[in-house]
Protein backbone atom coordinates (compact mmCIF):
# COMPACT_ATOMS: atom_id res chain seq x y z
CA UNK A 1 0.00 0.00 0.00
CA UNK A 2 1.40 3.41 -0.98
CA UNK A 3 1.73 6.15 1.60
CA UNK A 4 -0.87 8.24 -0.29
CA UNK A 5 -3.37 5.38 -0.34
CA UNK A 6 -2.83 4.66 3.34
CA UNK A 7 -3.42 8.33 4.08
CA UNK A 8 -6.62 8.29 2.01
CA UNK A 9 -8.03 5.23 3.81
CA UNK A 10 -7.14 6.61 7.20
CA UNK A 11 -8.86 9.88 6.35
CA UNK A 12 -12.10 8.07 5.49
CA UNK A 13 -12.46 6.75 9.05
CA UNK A 14 -14.45 9.24 11.11
CA UNK A 15 -13.95 11.96 8.49
CA UNK A 16 -16.34 14.82 9.37
CA UNK A 17 -16.23 16.47 5.95
CA UNK A 18 -19.39 16.48 3.79
CA UNK A 19 -19.33 13.65 1.27
CA UNK A 20 -19.24 14.09 -2.50
CA UNK A 21 -19.56 11.16 -4.91
CA UNK A 22 -18.00 11.47 -8.37
CA UNK A 23 -19.23 9.04 -11.03
CA UNK A 24 -16.39 8.21 -13.40
CA UNK A 25 -12.64 8.81 -13.29
CA UNK A 26 -11.99 10.44 -16.64
CA UNK A 27 -10.08 13.70 -16.66
CA UNK A 28 -13.25 15.62 -15.82
CA UNK A 29 -14.05 13.40 -12.84
CA UNK A 30 -10.51 13.39 -11.45
CA UNK A 31 -10.19 17.16 -11.88
CA UNK A 32 -13.54 17.61 -10.12
CA UNK A 33 -12.39 15.37 -7.27
CA UNK A 34 -9.22 17.43 -6.77
CA UNK A 35 -11.11 20.72 -6.84
CA UNK A 36 -13.73 19.45 -4.39
CA UNK A 37 -11.06 18.02 -2.12
CA UNK A 38 -9.30 21.39 -2.06
CA UNK A 39 -12.57 23.02 -0.94
CA UNK A 40 -13.16 20.77 2.04
CA UNK A 41 -15.14 17.87 0.57
CA UNK A 42 -14.54 14.20 1.31
CA UNK A 43 -14.59 12.64 -2.13
CA UNK A 44 -15.30 9.13 -3.35
CA UNK A 45 -14.72 8.49 -7.06
CA UNK A 46 -16.57 5.48 -8.48
CA UNK A 47 -15.11 3.87 -11.61
CA UNK A 48 -16.74 0.84 -13.26
CA UNK A 49 -13.54 -0.19 -15.11
CA UNK A 50 -10.51 -1.83 -13.53
CA UNK A 51 -8.33 1.28 -13.82
CA UNK A 52 -8.87 5.04 -13.61
CA UNK A 53 -8.97 7.25 -16.69
CA UNK A 54 -12.17 6.44 -18.57
CA UNK A 55 -11.43 7.28 -22.19
CA UNK A 56 -7.89 8.06 -21.02
CA UNK A 57 -7.22 4.55 -19.75
CA UNK A 58 -4.15 2.63 -20.90
CA UNK A 59 -3.63 -0.67 -22.71
CA UNK A 60 -0.49 -2.70 -22.06
CA UNK A 61 0.36 -5.75 -24.12
CA UNK A 62 3.47 -7.51 -25.40
CA UNK A 63 5.77 -4.90 -23.86
CA UNK A 64 3.95 -1.94 -25.48
CA UNK A 65 2.00 0.81 -23.72
CA UNK A 66 -0.89 2.43 -25.59
CA UNK A 67 -2.86 5.46 -24.44
CA UNK A 68 -6.43 4.48 -25.22
CA UNK A 69 -7.72 8.00 -25.78
CA UNK A 70 -6.37 11.57 -25.55
CA UNK A 71 -2.82 12.08 -26.77
CA UNK A 72 -2.60 15.85 -27.31
CA UNK A 73 -2.05 17.95 -24.18
CA UNK A 74 -2.81 21.66 -24.59
CA UNK A 75 -3.25 24.43 -22.02
CA UNK A 76 -1.01 22.67 -19.47
CA UNK A 77 -1.62 25.48 -16.98
CA UNK A 78 -4.96 23.82 -16.24
CA UNK A 79 -3.08 20.79 -14.93
CA UNK A 80 -0.66 23.02 -13.04
CA UNK A 81 -3.66 24.61 -11.27
CA UNK A 82 -4.84 21.20 -10.07
CA UNK A 83 -1.45 20.24 -8.70
CA UNK A 84 -1.18 23.61 -6.94
CA UNK A 85 -4.58 23.03 -5.30
CA UNK A 86 -3.18 19.81 -3.83
CA UNK A 87 0.00 21.53 -2.60
CA UNK A 88 2.33 20.10 -5.23
CA UNK A 89 3.96 21.05 -8.52
CA UNK A 90 3.03 19.26 -11.72
CA UNK A 91 6.71 18.76 -12.56
CA UNK A 92 7.14 16.70 -9.37
CA UNK A 93 4.92 13.96 -10.81
CA UNK A 94 4.71 14.41 -14.59
CA UNK A 95 7.18 15.46 -17.27
CA UNK A 96 5.62 17.35 -20.17
CA UNK A 97 7.56 17.71 -23.43
CA UNK A 98 6.64 20.30 -26.05
CA UNK A 99 6.01 18.88 -29.52
CA UNK A 100 7.44 20.71 -32.53
CA UNK A 101 5.88 20.64 -35.00
CA UNK A 102 2.51 20.21 -33.31
CA UNK A 103 1.55 17.80 -36.07
CA UNK A 104 2.12 17.23 -39.76
CA UNK A 105 -0.76 17.12 -42.22
CA UNK A 106 -0.12 14.90 -45.22
CA UNK A 107 -2.48 15.60 -48.11
CA UNK A 108 -3.54 12.96 -50.58
CA UNK A 109 -1.18 14.40 -53.22
CA UNK A 110 1.78 13.72 -50.91
CA UNK A 111 2.45 17.32 -49.87
CA UNK A 112 3.00 17.90 -46.16
CA UNK A 113 2.01 20.92 -44.06
CA UNK A 114 3.71 21.31 -40.67
CA UNK A 115 1.63 23.04 -37.96
CA UNK A 116 4.06 24.85 -35.68
CA UNK A 117 3.89 27.00 -32.59
CA UNK A 118 6.27 29.66 -33.83
CA UNK A 119 4.20 32.29 -35.70
CA UNK A 120 7.01 33.04 -38.16
CA UNK A 121 7.41 29.35 -39.00
CA UNK A 122 3.66 29.03 -39.55
CA UNK A 123 3.62 32.05 -41.85
CA UNK A 124 6.47 30.50 -43.81
CA UNK A 125 4.43 27.30 -44.23
CA UNK A 126 1.42 29.29 -45.41
CA UNK A 127 3.59 31.18 -47.90
CA UNK A 128 5.13 27.93 -49.15
CA UNK A 129 1.67 26.63 -50.04
CA UNK A 130 -0.04 29.83 -51.17
CA UNK A 131 1.70 33.21 -50.87
CA UNK A 132 -1.54 34.96 -51.87
CA UNK A 133 -3.21 33.62 -48.71
CA UNK A 134 -0.67 35.03 -46.25
CA UNK A 135 -2.58 38.24 -45.49
CA UNK A 136 -5.82 36.29 -45.08
CA UNK A 137 -4.08 33.85 -42.72
CA UNK A 138 -2.88 36.77 -40.59
CA UNK A 139 -6.45 38.08 -40.37
CA UNK A 140 -7.72 34.62 -39.47
CA UNK A 141 -5.20 34.21 -36.65
CA UNK A 142 -6.20 37.58 -35.23
CA UNK A 143 -9.80 36.36 -35.26
CA UNK A 144 -8.72 33.06 -33.67
CA UNK A 145 -6.88 34.93 -30.90
CA UNK A 146 -9.91 37.13 -30.17
CA UNK A 147 -12.21 34.08 -30.20
CA UNK A 148 -9.85 32.29 -27.81
CA UNK A 149 -9.78 35.31 -25.50
CA UNK A 150 -13.56 35.39 -25.29
CA UNK A 151 -14.59 31.77 -25.78
CA UNK A 152 -11.86 30.07 -23.75
CA UNK A 153 -10.15 32.52 -21.42
CA UNK A 154 -13.23 34.52 -20.46
CA UNK A 155 -16.11 32.04 -20.79
CA UNK A 156 -14.61 28.53 -20.75
CA UNK A 157 -14.81 28.23 -16.95
CA UNK A 158 -18.02 30.26 -16.48
CA UNK A 159 -21.33 28.46 -15.85
CA UNK A 160 -24.22 28.90 -18.29
CA UNK A 161 -27.02 27.94 -15.94
CA UNK A 162 -29.50 30.64 -16.99
CA UNK A 163 -30.65 31.79 -20.40
CA UNK A 164 -29.65 35.27 -19.27
CA UNK A 165 -26.05 34.02 -19.33
CA UNK A 166 -26.49 33.30 -23.05
CA UNK A 167 -28.01 36.71 -23.67
CA UNK A 168 -25.09 38.31 -21.87
CA UNK A 169 -22.60 36.89 -24.38
CA UNK A 170 -24.84 37.29 -27.42
CA UNK A 171 -23.12 40.51 -28.59
CA UNK A 172 -19.76 38.73 -28.61
CA UNK A 173 -21.24 35.75 -30.46
CA UNK A 174 -22.73 38.08 -33.04
CA UNK A 175 -19.46 39.97 -33.43
CA UNK A 176 -17.57 36.68 -33.91
CA UNK A 177 -20.27 35.43 -36.31
CA UNK A 178 -20.62 32.28 -34.22
CA UNK A 179 -23.49 31.06 -36.39
CA UNK A 180 -21.05 30.37 -39.21
CA UNK A 181 -19.20 27.08 -39.35
CA UNK A 182 -15.47 26.81 -38.75
CA UNK A 183 -14.87 25.91 -42.39
CA UNK A 184 -16.99 28.78 -43.68
CA UNK A 185 -15.02 31.17 -41.47
CA UNK A 186 -11.68 29.82 -42.66
CA UNK A 187 -12.85 29.95 -46.29
CA UNK A 188 -13.54 33.68 -45.93
CA UNK A 189 -9.85 34.20 -45.17
CA UNK A 190 -7.88 31.75 -47.34
CA UNK A 191 -8.56 30.31 -50.79
CA UNK A 192 -6.16 27.37 -51.19
CA UNK A 193 -8.23 24.19 -50.54
CA UNK A 194 -5.35 22.51 -48.72
CA UNK A 195 -4.96 25.45 -46.36
CA UNK A 196 -8.71 25.52 -45.82
CA UNK A 197 -8.48 21.91 -44.65
CA UNK A 198 -5.34 22.51 -42.55
CA UNK A 199 -6.92 25.45 -40.73
CA UNK A 200 -10.41 24.01 -40.29
CA UNK A 201 -9.96 20.37 -39.22
CA UNK A 202 -9.64 21.18 -35.49
CA UNK A 203 -13.31 20.52 -34.55
CA UNK A 204 -12.67 16.86 -35.37
CA UNK A 205 -10.42 16.78 -32.30
CA UNK A 206 -13.52 17.40 -30.16
CA UNK A 207 -16.05 15.40 -32.16
CA UNK A 208 -17.32 18.12 -34.48
CA UNK A 209 -17.81 18.46 -38.23
CA UNK A 210 -15.83 21.49 -39.48
CA UNK A 211 -18.72 22.25 -41.84
CA UNK A 212 -21.23 22.38 -38.95
CA UNK A 213 -19.29 23.26 -35.78
CA UNK A 214 -19.74 26.82 -34.60
CA UNK A 215 -17.07 29.37 -35.50
CA UNK A 216 -16.47 29.64 -31.74
CA UNK A 217 -14.21 26.63 -32.21
CA UNK A 218 -11.91 28.73 -34.40
CA UNK A 219 -10.27 29.44 -31.04
CA UNK A 220 -8.28 26.19 -31.15
CA UNK A 221 -5.37 27.31 -33.40
CA UNK A 222 -4.74 30.34 -31.16
CA UNK A 223 -5.01 28.18 -28.03
CA UNK A 224 -2.41 25.79 -29.42
CA UNK A 225 -0.11 28.57 -30.55
CA UNK A 226 -0.26 30.33 -27.18
CA UNK A 227 0.21 27.34 -24.87
CA UNK A 228 1.70 24.73 -27.19
CA UNK A 229 1.05 21.05 -27.79
CA UNK A 230 2.66 18.70 -25.28
CA UNK A 231 3.20 15.04 -24.55
CA UNK A 232 3.43 13.49 -21.09
CA UNK A 233 6.39 11.14 -20.76
CA UNK A 234 5.04 7.65 -20.15
CA UNK A 235 1.88 8.58 -22.02
CA UNK A 236 -1.19 10.64 -21.22
CA UNK A 237 -2.05 8.09 -18.55
CA UNK A 238 0.86 9.53 -16.53
CA UNK A 239 -1.43 12.52 -15.96
CA UNK A 240 -4.24 10.17 -14.88
CA UNK A 241 -1.94 8.47 -12.38
CA UNK A 242 -0.77 11.84 -11.12
CA UNK A 243 -4.32 13.11 -10.60
CA UNK A 244 -5.30 9.88 -8.84
CA UNK A 245 -2.37 10.44 -6.51
CA UNK A 246 -3.58 13.96 -5.75
CA UNK A 247 -7.04 12.63 -4.86
CA UNK A 248 -5.48 10.16 -2.44
CA UNK A 249 -3.26 12.81 -0.86
CA UNK A 250 -6.34 14.91 -0.17
CA UNK A 251 -7.95 12.00 1.67
CA UNK A 252 -10.23 11.02 -1.22
CA UNK A 253 -10.84 7.51 -2.46
CA UNK A 254 -11.10 5.93 -5.91
CA UNK A 255 -13.09 2.70 -6.05
CA UNK A 256 -12.51 0.58 -9.14
CA UNK A 257 -15.01 -1.96 -10.43
CA UNK A 258 -17.83 0.12 -8.91
CA UNK A 259 -20.60 0.50 -11.48
CA UNK A 260 -23.29 3.07 -10.71
CA UNK A 261 -26.80 1.90 -11.64
CA UNK A 262 -28.75 4.98 -10.50
CA UNK A 263 -28.52 8.38 -8.88
CA UNK A 264 -30.80 8.36 -5.86
CA UNK A 265 -33.16 11.30 -5.46
CA UNK A 266 -35.40 12.49 -2.65
CA UNK A 267 -37.63 15.58 -2.83
CA UNK A 268 -35.89 16.76 -5.99
CA UNK A 269 -32.37 16.50 -4.55
CA UNK A 270 -29.62 13.99 -5.24
CA UNK A 271 -28.91 11.93 -2.14
CA UNK A 272 -26.21 9.59 -3.47
CA UNK A 273 -25.99 6.61 -5.80
CA UNK A 274 -26.97 2.96 -6.01
CA UNK A 275 -24.40 0.56 -7.43
CA UNK A 276 -25.14 -2.31 -9.78
CA UNK A 277 -24.58 -4.79 -6.92
CA UNK A 278 -27.25 -3.06 -4.83
CA UNK A 279 -24.97 -1.08 -2.51
CA UNK A 280 -26.13 2.46 -1.80
CA UNK A 281 -23.73 5.31 -1.07
CA UNK A 282 -25.07 8.47 0.53
CA UNK A 283 -23.68 11.84 -0.49
CA UNK A 284 -24.45 15.51 -0.05
CA UNK A 285 -23.72 16.09 -3.75
CA UNK A 286 -23.20 13.88 -6.80
CA UNK A 287 -20.91 14.82 -9.69
CA UNK A 288 -21.30 12.80 -12.88
CA UNK A 289 -18.39 12.43 -15.26
CA UNK A 290 -20.37 9.84 -17.21
CA UNK A 291 -21.55 10.90 -20.65
CA UNK A 292 -24.24 13.55 -20.10
CA UNK A 293 -26.77 11.73 -22.29
CA UNK A 294 -26.10 8.51 -20.35
CA UNK A 295 -26.36 10.36 -17.04
CA UNK A 296 -29.84 11.61 -17.86
CA UNK A 297 -30.97 8.67 -19.96
CA UNK A 298 -29.84 5.86 -17.65
CA UNK A 299 -28.94 7.17 -14.19
CA UNK A 300 -31.57 9.83 -13.44
CA UNK A 301 -35.14 8.56 -12.85
CA UNK A 302 -37.44 9.53 -15.76
CA UNK A 303 -39.93 11.29 -13.48
CA UNK A 304 -37.17 13.68 -12.40
CA UNK A 305 -36.46 14.87 -15.94
CA UNK A 306 -38.30 17.77 -17.51
CA UNK A 307 -35.74 19.05 -20.02
CA UNK A 308 -33.53 16.07 -20.80
CA UNK A 309 -36.32 13.63 -21.55
CA UNK A 310 -35.86 10.41 -23.51
CA UNK A 311 -37.41 12.13 -26.52
CA UNK A 312 -35.00 15.06 -26.38
CA UNK A 313 -31.99 12.80 -25.94
CA UNK A 314 -33.14 10.73 -28.92
CA UNK A 315 -33.41 13.84 -31.08
CA UNK A 316 -30.04 15.30 -30.04
CA UNK A 317 -27.07 15.35 -32.41
CA UNK A 318 -24.17 13.12 -31.40
CA UNK A 319 -20.52 13.25 -32.42
CA UNK A 320 -18.98 10.81 -34.85
CA UNK A 321 -17.75 7.36 -33.93
CA UNK A 322 -14.10 6.34 -33.80
CA UNK A 323 -12.25 3.34 -35.13
CA UNK A 324 -8.91 3.03 -33.34
CA UNK A 325 -6.16 0.57 -34.23
CA UNK A 326 -3.40 0.21 -31.63
CA UNK A 327 -0.31 -1.56 -32.93
CA UNK A 328 3.37 -2.07 -32.30
CA UNK A 329 6.10 -2.79 -34.83
CA UNK A 330 9.36 -4.73 -34.61
CA UNK A 331 11.15 -1.83 -36.30
CA UNK A 332 11.23 1.95 -35.99
CA UNK A 333 9.96 4.48 -38.53
CA UNK A 334 12.21 7.43 -37.78
CA UNK A 335 10.82 9.58 -40.62
CA UNK A 336 7.36 9.64 -39.01
CA UNK A 337 6.69 12.39 -36.47
CA UNK A 338 4.80 12.23 -33.18
CA UNK A 339 1.46 13.45 -34.59
CA UNK A 340 0.47 13.00 -38.24
CA UNK A 341 -2.86 13.68 -39.92
CA UNK A 342 -3.26 11.67 -43.10
CA UNK A 343 -5.98 13.18 -45.27
CA UNK A 344 -7.81 11.24 -47.94
CA UNK A 345 -8.86 12.41 -51.42
CA UNK A 346 -12.11 13.97 -50.17
CA UNK A 347 -12.72 16.43 -47.36
CA UNK A 348 -16.27 17.78 -47.39
CA UNK A 349 -17.74 14.67 -49.01
CA UNK A 350 -16.10 12.32 -46.53
CA UNK A 351 -17.35 14.37 -43.58
CA UNK A 352 -20.86 14.31 -45.04
CA UNK A 353 -20.63 10.52 -45.24
CA UNK A 354 -19.60 10.34 -41.58
CA UNK A 355 -21.93 12.91 -40.01
CA UNK A 356 -24.91 13.14 -42.35
CA UNK A 357 -25.24 10.10 -44.61
CA UNK A 358 -23.98 7.71 -41.90
CA UNK A 359 -22.10 5.49 -44.30
CA UNK A 360 -18.68 3.89 -44.05
CA UNK A 361 -16.86 5.15 -47.13
CA UNK A 362 -14.09 3.30 -48.94
CA UNK A 363 -11.78 6.29 -48.52
CA UNK A 364 -10.94 7.76 -45.13
CA UNK A 365 -8.70 10.18 -43.27
CA UNK A 366 -6.88 9.32 -40.05
CA UNK A 367 -4.73 10.60 -37.23
CA UNK A 368 -1.54 8.62 -36.57
CA UNK A 369 0.03 8.81 -33.12
CA UNK A 370 3.65 7.67 -32.77
CA UNK A 371 4.61 8.37 -29.13
CA UNK A 372 7.96 6.60 -29.58
CA UNK A 373 9.04 9.59 -31.64
CA UNK A 374 9.37 11.34 -28.27
CA UNK A 375 9.32 8.59 -25.64
CA UNK A 376 11.08 5.26 -26.16
CA UNK A 377 9.75 3.92 -22.84
CA UNK A 378 6.35 2.95 -24.30
CA UNK A 379 7.78 0.21 -26.56
CA UNK A 380 10.50 -2.45 -26.40
CA UNK A 381 13.95 -1.45 -27.63
CA UNK A 382 14.08 -0.98 -31.39
CA UNK A 383 10.29 -0.95 -31.71
CA UNK A 384 7.61 1.64 -32.36
CA UNK A 385 4.19 2.10 -30.77
CA UNK A 386 1.33 3.60 -32.78
CA UNK A 387 -2.33 4.21 -32.84
CA UNK A 388 -4.34 5.11 -35.91
CA UNK A 389 -7.63 6.88 -35.19
CA UNK A 390 -10.20 7.02 -37.99
CA UNK A 391 -13.40 9.11 -37.75
CA UNK A 392 -16.34 6.90 -38.75
CA UNK A 393 -20.13 7.11 -38.39
CA UNK A 394 -21.54 6.49 -34.94
CA UNK A 395 -23.95 3.63 -34.22
CA UNK A 396 -26.80 5.41 -35.98
CA UNK A 397 -25.22 3.82 -39.05
CA UNK A 398 -26.13 0.25 -39.97
CA UNK A 399 -22.54 -1.04 -39.80
CA UNK A 400 -21.86 -4.56 -38.56
CA UNK A 401 -18.62 -3.84 -36.72
CA UNK A 402 -18.34 -7.46 -35.60
CA UNK A 403 -17.80 -8.37 -39.22
CA UNK A 404 -16.25 -5.12 -40.47
CA UNK A 405 -13.59 -4.47 -37.83
CA UNK A 406 -10.90 -6.70 -39.29
CA UNK A 407 -11.49 -5.81 -42.97
CA UNK A 408 -11.43 -2.13 -42.03
CA UNK A 409 -8.25 -2.60 -39.98
CA UNK A 410 -6.61 -4.22 -43.00
CA UNK A 411 -7.68 -1.27 -45.15
CA UNK A 412 -6.06 1.11 -42.65
CA UNK A 413 -2.92 -1.02 -42.66
CA UNK A 414 -2.73 -0.95 -46.47
CA UNK A 415 -3.18 2.82 -46.55
CA UNK A 416 -0.42 3.36 -43.99
CA UNK A 417 1.86 0.94 -45.80
CA UNK A 418 1.43 2.85 -49.06
CA UNK A 419 2.03 6.26 -47.52
CA UNK A 420 3.95 6.48 -44.24
CA UNK A 421 4.92 3.02 -42.99
CA UNK A 422 6.48 0.86 -45.75
CA UNK A 423 6.60 -2.85 -44.91
CA UNK A 424 4.03 -2.39 -42.16
CA UNK A 425 2.25 -5.69 -42.78
CA UNK A 426 5.41 -7.65 -41.95
CA UNK A 427 6.46 -5.38 -39.10
CA UNK A 428 3.36 -5.54 -36.86
CA UNK A 429 3.97 -7.62 -33.71
CA UNK A 430 0.99 -6.64 -31.55
CA UNK A 431 -2.45 -5.29 -32.39
CA UNK A 432 -5.88 -4.44 -30.98
CA UNK A 433 -8.84 -2.38 -32.19
CA UNK A 434 -11.72 -0.36 -30.77
CA UNK A 435 -14.88 0.37 -32.73
CA UNK A 436 -17.97 2.45 -31.89
CA UNK A 437 -19.44 -0.75 -30.43
CA UNK A 438 -16.62 -0.81 -27.87
CA UNK A 439 -17.21 2.84 -26.98
CA UNK A 440 -20.84 1.97 -26.29
CA UNK A 441 -20.11 -1.23 -24.33
CA UNK A 442 -16.96 -0.27 -22.42
CA UNK A 443 -17.43 3.48 -21.95
CA UNK A 444 -21.25 3.61 -21.94
CA UNK A 445 -21.19 6.16 -24.76
CA UNK A 446 -24.67 6.55 -26.26
CA UNK A 447 -24.64 5.60 -29.95
CA UNK A 448 -20.95 4.79 -29.61
CA UNK A 449 -20.18 8.50 -30.09
CA UNK A 450 -16.55 9.22 -29.38
CA UNK A 451 -17.12 12.69 -27.88
CA UNK A 452 -20.73 12.77 -26.67
CA UNK A 453 -23.04 15.49 -27.98
CA UNK A 454 -21.91 17.09 -31.23
CA UNK A 455 -20.43 20.61 -30.72
CA UNK A 456 -22.86 22.69 -32.78
CA UNK A 457 -24.08 26.11 -31.67
CA UNK A 458 -27.50 24.81 -30.62
CA UNK A 459 -25.79 22.27 -28.34
CA UNK A 460 -23.23 24.63 -26.80
CA UNK A 461 -23.11 26.78 -23.64
CA UNK A 462 -26.67 27.18 -22.21
CA UNK A 463 -28.04 24.74 -24.80
CA UNK A 464 -25.76 21.97 -23.49
CA UNK A 465 -26.56 19.99 -20.31
CA UNK A 466 -25.67 22.38 -17.50
CA UNK A 467 -22.79 21.88 -15.09
CA UNK A 468 -25.28 22.39 -12.23
CA UNK A 469 -28.11 20.10 -13.26
CA UNK A 470 -31.29 21.91 -14.23
CA UNK A 471 -33.23 18.76 -13.26
CA UNK A 472 -32.01 17.82 -9.78
CA UNK A 473 -30.53 19.92 -6.98
CA UNK A 474 -27.17 18.65 -5.77
CA UNK A 475 -26.33 16.97 -9.09
CA UNK A 476 -23.45 18.37 -11.15
CA UNK A 477 -22.00 17.38 -14.51
CA UNK A 478 -18.44 17.47 -15.79
CA UNK A 479 -16.75 16.09 -18.87
CA UNK A 480 -17.17 16.30 -22.64
CA UNK A 481 -20.98 16.26 -22.60
CA UNK A 482 -21.44 19.45 -20.59
CA UNK A 483 -20.14 23.02 -20.91
CA UNK A 484 -17.68 23.89 -22.37
CA UNK A 485 -17.24 20.60 -24.27
CA UNK A 486 -14.78 17.92 -25.30
CA UNK A 487 -10.98 17.96 -25.44
CA UNK A 488 -8.64 18.12 -22.44
CA UNK A 489 -8.99 21.91 -21.93
CA UNK A 490 -12.78 21.59 -22.16
CA UNK A 491 -13.20 18.78 -19.65
CA UNK A 492 -10.73 20.38 -17.22
CA UNK A 493 -12.64 23.66 -17.48
CA UNK A 494 -15.92 21.84 -16.83
CA UNK A 495 -14.49 20.83 -13.44
CA UNK A 496 -13.31 24.40 -12.88
CA UNK A 497 -16.92 25.57 -13.29
CA UNK A 498 -17.74 23.62 -10.11
CA UNK A 499 -15.83 26.20 -8.09
CA UNK A 500 -18.65 28.64 -8.88
CA UNK A 501 -21.71 26.37 -8.61
CA UNK A 502 -20.84 23.98 -5.76
CA UNK A 503 -20.70 25.55 -2.28
CA UNK A 504 -17.63 25.19 -0.12
CA UNK A 505 -17.97 22.16 2.15
CA UNK A 506 -17.58 24.37 5.25
CA UNK A 507 -21.03 25.86 4.58
CA UNK A 508 -22.63 22.42 4.98
CA UNK A 509 -21.00 21.37 8.23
Amino acid sequence: MTAALALARAAQVGDPRPHAVVIGSGFGGLAAAVRLGARGWRVTVLERLDQPGGRARVFRQDGFTFDAGPTIVTAPFLFEELWALAGRRLAEDVTLVACDPFYRIRFDDGTVFACRGDPAAMRAEIARFSPADLAGYDRYMRLSAETCRIGFERLGHVPFGRFADMLRVAPDLIRLRAWRSVHATVARHVRDPRLRAALSFHPLLIGGNPFAASAVYCLIPALEQRWGVHYAIGGTHALVRGLAGLVARQGGRIRLGAEVAAITVRDGRATGVRLADGETIAAAIVVSNADSAFTYGALVPPHCRRRWTDRRLARARYSMGLFVWYFGTRRRYEAVGHHTILLGPRYRGLLADIFDRKRLADDFSLYLHRPTATDASVAPAGCDAFYALVPVPNLDAAIDWAGMAEPFRRAVERRLERTLLPGLGDAVVTSRVMTPRDFAADLLAPRGAGFGLEPVLTQSAWFRPHNASEEIAGLYLVGAGTHPGAGLPGVLCSAKVLDQVVPDAARLR
